[in-house]
């Protein structure tokens, strides 16, 4: 028994170094826009399918997720999250990330990309 308890505690400690490790190396960054009134719609259309594909086809993208705010509609806030600055930097040469760049360059009045640090590194959006 005391060596069934060692082995598990030994399994889970090595499970918790992965999680750090991986963790570590994730870029989280929170981006800020505000778009055009006039364009909002197709904003959010291109945005949309922007992420869906993202999420998809991507395995280094962890999260992308974008929120309006209710009171003013024209400021967009997305939640970004890599598996590391490789799939951070490949994401940006993909062509369904270069459709949205392009296709948005006129609509977006400013963007502020804040890089942070996540305060649970370990948990998932469900």
């Amino acid at each position: 028994m005391n060596y069934l308890k060692f082995f598990v505690s030994v399994a889970l400690i090595q499970l918790t170094f992965q999680l750090n490790a991986q963790t570590s190396q994730q870029v989280v960054r929170v981006a800020k826009l505000v778009i055009d009134s006039a364009q909002v719609e197709a904003y959010r259309q291109l945005l949309k399918e922007g992420i869906e594909t993202s999420v998809k086809v991507e395995p280094g993208v962890i999260t992308l997720y974008a929120v309006s705010e209710k009171n003013r509609p024209t400021h967009f806030t997305i939640l970004e999250i890599y598996a590391s600055q490789a799939a951070y930097e490949a994401h940006l040469k993909t062509p369904h990330f270069l459709k949205y760049k392009n296709g948005t360059m006129g609509m977006v009045k400013s963007l502020e990309l804040v890089d942070s640090t996540p305060l649970v590194p370990t948990m998932k959006i469900k």
